[in-house]
C-alpha cells in the first residue's frame, strides 16, 4: 500500500471511531443504551482489526511496540461490556496513528525523475545532417553535437579542436574546464562555451551520470528506517501494565479493574506527544530556511555527532569572485578591472561574467568594446576605447605579449585560485585573483555545531587538495578528503560511522549518493542539484549555510520536548493504573483521564512551536594551530 493510500486508510479509521463514539452518546442520552453499546462496538471493530493486522506485522519483523497495549485494551474493554470505554480508547489510538502518519509523510516524494536538467534526448550526426534521438538509441561510436547550455547525455571523448564544460555538478570543481580534443567528457557535465562534438564511448545507462542515479537509489534502499521513539519503551512499559492489569484481577476477582488499568495504560502520551512535538518542530525549522523531510530525520538530526561538508556550493559560495587585483606595472586597480570587465562583456564565460559583475558593483561604467575575438576556455582579445586589450588565462595573454608564464608576483598568492591575466597595448597590466570565498558565517556556525556536541567537523571534495586547503585555512576541520568521486565519499559516510550518527551537507550530483547513504542528508536546495535535493532529508531553502545550526538546535530542542512528554505522560499513565487498580477508577473514568493525561502532554509538545535557536553574530573564525586537519588529495579514506 503506497503512502496516499495508508494516509487514506487511516483518516478512515479515525472517522469512523469519531463518528461512532459521538453517535453512540447521542443514543445514549436518548435513552437507547442497547443501540449506544451497539454503535460503540461498531466504531471500535475497524480500529481493532487494523490495529491487530499492524501488530501482526510488526511481530513479523521481530519488532514489539506499544501497539500491544492499545489492542489489549480495547479487547477486554469489548469483551467485558464495557463499550464507551473502548471507543474513547479507538478515538485516541486512531487519531495517535494519523498524527504519526502525518508527520513522517512531510515532504517526502518518490525520486522518479532525479535531475530536472537531465537530457531526454540527444542530437546525432548522421548522413551529414543533425537528428534528435533519445538517450537509449545511443551507441559507442555516435558522433553527438553539445550546445552552448546543452548537458553532455554520455560519457564519450571531445571530437572537437577543444570543449570548455562545467563539471561542478559531477566533481565539484567550482571553475569550468577547458577540454582538448580526445579528452574525456563526462555525462551530466555543461557545455560552458561554443558548440562541440562528443564521440560516445559508453551506452546512456553505463554512464557516469546514471551511475551516481544508482548510487542515491542504493544508498536510500539501504538506510534502515527509523523505528518510532515510544517503541523504545515498549517492553517494559508493556510488562508494568499487564503485570498490575493481572495483579488487580487475581487479587480481587474483578476483571473490571483490569479492564480499568489497561485503559488507563493505553500509551497515547506515547502515541501523540511523539509525533506532535516533532511536527512542531519541522514547523519551526521551516520557518528559518530548514526543510526537514519529516519526523524521523528530525529526531536522527537531534543525535548527529559527525559532520561532513562538501566544498564547492556548500562550505564556499560556489560562484568565483575576485579577491585581489595585482598590477604588473603600475596601473591603478581600478584601471585594470574597468579594462577587463569592459572586454569581457563580450563573452558569456562563468570567469568573465564574474569580473563583469565585480566591476559593476564598484559602479564603474564600462564602455562597449570592439573587434572582440573569443578564444573559448583560453581567453579574449579586442579594443576598449581605442586600446588593444588582452583577457584570459596566465599562459594565453603571456604567449601574445612575449613575456614567461608566471614571471610576476601574483604567481606566489595563487595557491588554489585562477588568475586571469590583463595585457594592454600590448604589455602586461595585471592579474585579478579569482577564488571561490568561503560562505558568510561558516566560521561561526562550525563553531556553534562544536557548542552543540557535533564531535567531528571533516571537508569531502571532488576539488584539489591546494584549492580545498587554502579555502578552509583557520577552520579547525578534524579532517580534509580532497579529489573524491562520489563512490569515495559514501564510504567515508560509511566509515564515520564508527563515531556515531553522520549528517553530510552538500548541494552537486555528486553529493547525492553521500547525502542518501548518510544518517541525515543536507542539501543545499536554493541554487543545489534537484538530485541532491531529493536524496538528502534535510533542505536548507534559503542559500546560507549558517540555517545548518538553528536547524539542529530546534531539532535537539523538539526531541528533548517529545521525551519530556513522554516521561510525565508515562508517570501520570503509571500513576492512574495504579488508582484503578485499587478500585477508585471505573473503566470510563480511566478513559476519560487518559484523555486529560493526553492534552497535558500534547500542550506540553507544542513548546516546540516556541523554540528559539541560538543566533550568534557574525565573526570572523581564528586561525587553526597548525595540524588540525589531515589533507589526503584523490585516496580512499
Amino acid at each position: 500500500m503506497d503512502q496516499t493510500r495508508t494516509d487514506r486508510f487511516k483518516t478512515a479509521i479515525l472517522l469512523l471511531a469519531v463518528i461512532g463514539l459521538i453517535a453512540g452518546l447521542a443514543f445514549y442520552f436518548a435513552g437507547r443504551r442497547d443501540i449506544a453499546n451497539i454503535v460503540w462496538f461498531a466504531g471500535v471493530v475497524p480500529a481493532l482489526a487494523a490495529l491487530t493486522v499492524e501488530i501482526l506485522r510488526s511481530i513479523g519483523r521481530g519488532e514489539v511496540g506499544l501497539d500491544i497495549v492499545a489492542a489489549l485494551s480495547m479487547t477486554a474493554a469489548l469483551v467485558f461490556g464495557e463499550t464507551l470505554a473502548a471507543a474513547v480508547v479507538a478515538v485516541m489510538y486512531s487519531g495517535g496513528t494519523f498524527l504519526e502518519s502525518f508527520a513522517e509523510g512531510r515532504a517526502r516524494h518518490e525520486m522518479h525523475d532525479l535531475l530536472s536538467r537531465v537530457p531526454r534526448t540527444a542530437t546525432r550526426h548522421r548522413n551529414g545532417g543533425l537528428e534528435d534521438i533519445p538517450l537509449e538509441e545511443i551507441a559507442p561510436g555516435d558522433r553527438l553535437l553539445i550546445r552552448q547550455g546543452d548537458v553532455v547525455p554520455v560519457d564519450g571523448t571531445v571530437a572537437s579542436d577543444a570543449a570548455f564544460v562545467d563539471t561542478s555538478a559531477l566533481t565539484g570543481e567550482s571553475l569550468p574546464v577547458r577540454l582538448a580534443r580526445g579528452a574525456e567528457a563526462m555525462s551530466g557535465s555543461t557545455n560552458a562555451g561554443e558548440a562541440f562534438d562528443v564521440t560516445a564511448t559508453r551506452e546512456a545507462k553505463d554512464s557516469t551520470y546514471a551511475g551516481i542515479v544508482r548510487l542515491v537509489e542504493e544508498a536510500q534502499a539501504s538506510k534502515a528506517p527509523m523505528s518510532r521513539l515510544a517503541d523504545r519503551w515498549s517492553l517494559g512499559f508493556l510488562a508494568v501494565t499487564v503485570t498490575i492489569a493481572f495483579a488487580a484481577w487475581w487479587f480481587t476477582g474483578d476483571p473490571i479493574r483490569a479492564v480499568a488499568v489497561l485503559v488507563v495504560a493505553t500509551p497515547c502520551p506515547l502515541i501523540l506527544a511523539v509525533p506532535v512535538a516533532l511536527v512542531a518542530g519541522l514547523s519551526r525549522a521551516a520557518h528559518f530556511g530548514v526543510l526537514i523531510k519529516g519526523a524521523g530525520p528530525l529526531e536522527t538530526m537531534a543525535r548527529i555527532r559527525t559532520l561532513i561538508l562538501d566544498k564547492t556550493g556548500t562550505l564556499t559560495d560556489g560562484r568565483p569572485k575576485i579577491v585581489s587585483i595585482n598590477s604588473a606595472d603600475g596601473m591603478d586597480e581600478d584601471d585594470i578591472l574597468l579594462f577587463a570587465a569592459s572586454l569581457d562583456q563580450a563573452s558569456k564565460h562563468p570567469v568573465a561574467q564574474a569580473v563583469v559583475a565585480a566591476a559593476k558593483a564598484q559602479g564603474l561604467t564600462l564602455p562597449v568594446p570592439s573587434e572582440v575575438a573569443e578564444f573559448p576556455g583560453e581567453g579574449v582579445v579586442g579594443h576598449v576605447e581605442g586600446r588593444s586589450v588582452i583577457v584570459g588565462g596566465d599562459g594565453f595573454v603571456a604567449s601574445r605579449v612575449g613575456r614567461m608564464t608566471g614571471d610576476h608576483p601574483a604567481t606566489a598568492k595563487s595557491a588554489g585560485s585562477v588568475l586571469v591575466a590583463v595585457a594592454v597595448d600590448g604589455h602586461m597590466v595585471g592579474h585579478l585573483v579569482m577564488s571561490d570565498p568561503l560562505r558568510e558565517g561558516a566560521g561561526v556556525m562550525l563553531e556553534g555545531l562544536r557548542r552543540e556536541g557535533i564531535g567531528r567537523i571533516l571537508l569531502a571534495t571532488g576539488d584539489r587538495a591546494d584549492v580545498a586547503e587554502r579555502v578552509t585555512e583557520g577552520l579547525g576541520l578534524d579532517g580534509l578528503r580532497a579529489g573524491l568521486t562520489p563512490d569515495q565519499k559514501v564510504l567515508l559516510v560509511l566509515t564515520e560511522r564508527k563515531h556515531g550518527p553522520v549528517m553530510m551537507v552538500g548541494d552537486g550530483v555528486n553529493d547525492a549518493p553521500a547525502l542518501a547513504a548518510a544518517d541525515v542528508g543536507v542539501a543545499m536546495g536554493a541554487r543545489g542539484a534537484a538530485a541532491s535535493a531529493e536524496a538528502a532529508d534535510v533542505v536548507l531553502l534559503v542559500d546560507r549555510i549558517d540555517r545548518l545550526g538553528p536547524g539542529i538546535e530546534i531539532a535537539r530542542a523538539s526531541r528533548r520536548i517529545a521525551v519530556e512528554s513522554v516521561v510525565a505522560g508515562i508517570g501520570l499513565s503509571v500513576l492512574g493504573m495504579i488508582a484503578a487498580a485499587f478500585g477508585y477508577l471505573t473503566p470510563v473514568q480511566g478513559a476519560l483521564l487518559q484523555e486529560v493525561i493526553d492534552v497535558a502532554v500534547i500542550l506540553n509538545a507544542l513548546r516546540a512551536l516556541r523554540i528559539v535557536p541560538h543566533e550568534p553574530a557574525m565573526a570572523k573564525p581564528q586561525p587553526a594551530t597548525s595540524g588540525q586537519a589531515d589533507i589526503v588529495q584523490g585516496a580512499t579514506p
